[in-house]
């Protein structure tokens, strides 16, 4: 499976300490290079430059060939990066949570999964306790509404029973 990640998820399995469920699901991560940035940058949490600077073998840098000019101008510079290597290889899957960025991603018919997507995934394959992780992540600046959240506690519930 051949997979592309945005910062946002990145940063938030990191913070969550979930970061790991990434190679588990998918073995292999693609990252374009304005990803690698946002996620070195000073804004960004410690926690999250460290664990980039001591990337794990699963994470690798990809360099889009061909960058499309007709983004809209809303989006940064790793959600542009991000969809053209997707577009580019022909990606099973981009990880990505902004919702300009996943709107152009759909346009794009590209295949797209957030942050709550691998955790539920994850719970799923009984990779993860799902409330404990949407509980660290609502510690976090994620933005989810509360009835997504529920929604997504709920089938968890539901699966196990």
């Amino acid at each position: 499976m051949i997979v592309v990640a945005d910062t946002s998820p990145l940063n938030y399995l990191v913070l969550i300490e979930q970061i790991h469920l990434l190679a588990a699901l998918y073995g292999r991560v693609l990252v374009p290079p304005a990803v690698l940035a946002e996620l070195n940058a000073t804004q960004t949490p410690e926690r999250v430059r460290y664990w980039i600077q001591r990337s794990p073998p699963w994470l690798e840098t990809r360099f889009p060939a061909h960058m499309p000019l007709d983004f809209p101008e809303i989006l940064g510079p790793g959600e542009r990066e991000a969809i053209a290597l997707s577009q580019e290889i022909h990606a099973d899957a981009l990880l990505i949570d902004d919702w300009e960025g996943r709107q152009e991603a759909a346009r794009r018919q590209l295949t797209v999964v957030g942050t709550l997507r691998v955790l539920g995934t994850a719970a799923e394959k009984s990779l993860v306790h799902l409330p404990t992780a949407i509980s660290r992540l609502r510690a976090t600046n994620f933005r989810a509404s509360t009835d997504l959240l529920a929604q997504l506690l709920d089938q968890d519930r539901k699966r196990k029973s």
